[in-house]
């Protein structure tokens, strides 16, 4: 009888220890999972710039002068795409024109949305 009830809490001790082992392993798994996909998340360049200038201690004339030269240039960047984007548009179509005669209509098809994936794919990592 002395044997049965020692055996149980033997039993019983290395259960909980199993259990222990597994509650402290899933916490540095999950410790190691935000680890791994936080740090995967790059910084986007409008962040590593605003860095960049935090870094240099820039004085408030500076801060005013930097923040309007650097939206000046975004705005002229983005007018510039848009005077641009009707010629890409037609070289785009050309290209489109010249693909879908080449592919098959299935690989055509195809193309077309593993094309969309990657545009997709690209928004959002932007």
């Amino acid at each position: 009888m002395d044997s049965e009830n020692k055996n149980q809490w033997q039993i019983r001790l290395v259960t909980s220890g199993i259990f222990l082992l597994g509650f402290i392993a899933g916490g540095f798994a999950l410790n190691a999972y935000h680890l791994w996909f936080n740090a995967a998340q790059s910084p986007t360049k409008r962040e590593r710039y605003e860095d960049a200038f935090n870094q240099l201690n820039l004085n408030e004339k500076q801060k005013i002068e930097v923040q309007k030269t650097v939206g000046e240039t975004r705005e002229s960047i983005q007018q510039l795409r848009q005077e641009s984007d009707p010629k890409m548009q037609e070289i785009r179509a050309r290209s489109d024109a010249k693909l879908a005669v080449i592919l098959t209509p299935e690989q055509w098809a195809k193309f077309q949305e593993l094309r969309e994936v990657i545009r997709e794919t690209e928004k959002s990592n932007r």
